[in-house]
């Protein structure tokens, strides 16, 4: 059976020449340009939680490297060094190093896809868990914050929505997707595109950003919350795919739209001054941007059916720490 340093050696350890000091010591050193600041970002993916036990190894090490880049998006930031602790089962480690090698392969094509380092980390026995850290590069004071929306900004989100929580509402059994329609929202839950350049460019036109991993209303919620405002969506403005759509007379699929999670596009704030250059940057970068509400005084978010009228949800989003079904 493999060792812990066996392991880090074969399967993780890479040369590093972004670092001053990378895979080998007891940290990693690096060193930032001047006129810049280190945005810094952590998640965990919890087996079972996160994803099933028999979810394939290669899309699991792209995923958990994409819900981290994604981070470095919301934030405008350039993702540079990563740090990746894992814990494995032992039966895994003795019976399975063909996951190892898919886990990694997974994480290094999304890793050199995007220059990011892999600059250390932990392995430890135990159930399966993934922790990555990512660091990133933004110039100073520029970063994108979610306390940074303005009155009357733009609400606009990147690409559609609930793809990947109709994916998983079908995995968990609570809904029956037909072969062709499970092939199409899929790819969404298993191998979501961060947006990465997207964030840096709107550096400039956007007054603040998060990445959806919790839902549209839970996660725009926190730049309301952060930014001591209020705002207004409206329902049928909210980009989604045609088959979401086919479902949306069902209050599973509204879910999945506005509080499912996972879709890992950016929902950000901008004046109106500035639709032009977005709309320009949507066509240049080929991304969907799509304009869905606005930000007003006060607290809170109202969601507006197609006729104008406030919806009532009772979901708003994930929760860690909620019961669930």
């Amino acid at each position: 059976m493999c060792s812990e340093f066996d392991i880090i050696h074969r399967y993780f350890k890479r040369p590093a020449p972004g670092a001053v000091l990378g895979i080998g010591d007891d940290a990693a050193l690096i060193t930032a340009p001047d006129k810049t600041e280190l945005a810094i970002s952590t998640d965990t993916l919890v087996c079972g939680i996160h994803f099933f036990a028999d979810v394939d190894p290669n899309t699991l090490g792209y995923k958990s490297l994409a819900v981290n880049l994604s981070d470095m998006a919301a934030m405008g930031a350039k993702p540079r060094w990563s740090l990746l602790s894992l814990t494995l089962p032992e039966d895994l480690v003795k019976q399975n190093t063909t996951w190892l090698t898919e886990f990694s392969q997974g994480f290094f094509a999304l890793a050199d896809a995007h220059h990011v380092e892999l600059i250390g980390g932990d392995t430890t026995s135990g159930p399966l868990n993934i922790c990555i850290q990512i660091i990133g590069e933004v110039a100073a004071g520029k970063a994108l914050r979610r306390s940074g929306a303005e009155l009357d900004d733009d609400i606009w989100i990147s690409g559609q929505l609930g793809n990947a929580a109709l994916a998983l509402n079908h995995e968990l059994r609570r809904i029956t997707l037909e072969p062709d329609e499970i092939a199409q929202c899929l790819p969404a839950l298993l191998t979501p595109s961060p947006r990465v350049k997207l964030g840096q460019r709107l550096i400039g036109l956007a007054h603040s950003a998060i990445d959806l991993s919790d839902g549209l209303m839970a996660d725009l919620g926190h730049i309301l919350a952060a930014s001591d405002k209020a705002a207004c969506i409206h329902m049928a403005d909210i980009p989604c795919s045609p088959l979401l759509k086919k479902y949306l007379q069902q209050s599973m699929a509204i879910d999945c739209l506005l509080a499912g999670g996972d879709d890992y596009e950016l929902c950000f704030t901008a004046p109106k001054i500035n639709r032009g250059k977005i709309a320009a940057l949507a066509a240049e970068l080929a991304i969907p941007l799509t304009r869905i509400g606005e930000i007003s005084a006060g607290q809170g978010l109202i969601v507006k059916d197609a006729q104008g009228n406030t919806m009532t949800l009772e979901t708003q989003g994930y929760d860690h720490f909620r019961a669930r079904d």
